[in-house]
């Protein structure tokens, strides 16, 4: 009998959840910058300047971008790594890694992209020197074999940063609330056409491990020291898991 995990609030079988979270992204890869805007108030690009500027990363680095989607972060990797550095782009999901190769290109960002399931990661052992997730660990299906990947192809003091949604700290927790099921899925038929995503996507936040339950995880994966940064009150955090 084949084996349950959750989809949003939903409980369907663990083979059928990655063909229905590329449906989600299938669908939003058009507008999902345009959302990620409206919906976080920008905030988002504060969240990535952060997760770039505290990375430590410099010129000559290997990073790798998982679920990079739209390649915000690939490009910011890509200004510190210079034309000595790396920087692959990734996505399992083949509209959101269309978007985001066109759109680099269209900046004159050339960089290698594949598409790639974070699960089964087509990349040596020991490769690379930063690995970065951002708003996709929640939806993978085996969040801990990904993790163990991230952690394969990192050299040894290689980083991994994963910057999610989170435990948002309590007093905010019923304005968060409204906000992510009530106001969400409005504007997401408003704007993109598609109420039922943007209602997967305020559930799969909540599904989502708390800070110190995904510190664990990571520990758990391999990384020898973990720390974490609430950012907005907890409604992200970004994790650092170093490999020793």
């Amino acid at each position: 009998m084949d084996k349950t995990t959750h989809f949003g609030y939903k409980t369907v079988a663990e083979s059928d959840k990655a063909g229905k979270v590329a449906e989600v992204f299938h669908s939003v890869a058009g507008k999902y910058d345009v959302m990620n805007d409206l919906m976080s108030g920008g905030l988002h690009r504060v969240w990535k300047h952060f997760t770039l500027t505290t990375s430590g990363v410099r010129a000559g680095d290997k990073v790798l971008d998982i679920a990079g989607g739209t390649g915000d972060l690939s490009r910011g990797w890509a200004k510190r790594v210079g034309k000595t550095g790396e920087v692959w782009l990734t996505d399992i999901n083949s509209s959101m890694l269309t978007v985001g190769r066109d759109r680099l290109l269209d900046e004159g960002v050339i960089l290698p992209v594949s598409l790639a399931d974070a699960e089964k990661l087509p990349f040596p052992d020991n490769y690379f020197d930063a690995v970065s997730v951002a708003f996709g660990l929640r939806n993978m299906t085996h969040k801990d074999g990904a993790l163990k990947e991230m952690c394969r192809v990192l050299k040894p003091g290689g980083k991994l940063f994963v910057l999610e949604f989170s435990k948002v700290w309590k007093p905010l927790s019923p304005f968060y609330d409204f906000y992510s099921f009530k106001a969400l899925p409005v504007m997401g038929k408003l704007v993109a056409g598609d109420a039922d995503s943007y209602q997967y996507l305020a559930e799969s936040i909540r599904m989502h491990p708390d800070q110190e339950t995904l510190k664990q995880m990571m520990l758990d994966a391999g990384f020898g020291k973990v720390d974490y940064h609430n950012l907005t009150g907890g409604v992200v955090a970004l994790h650092k898991g170093v490999k020793f």
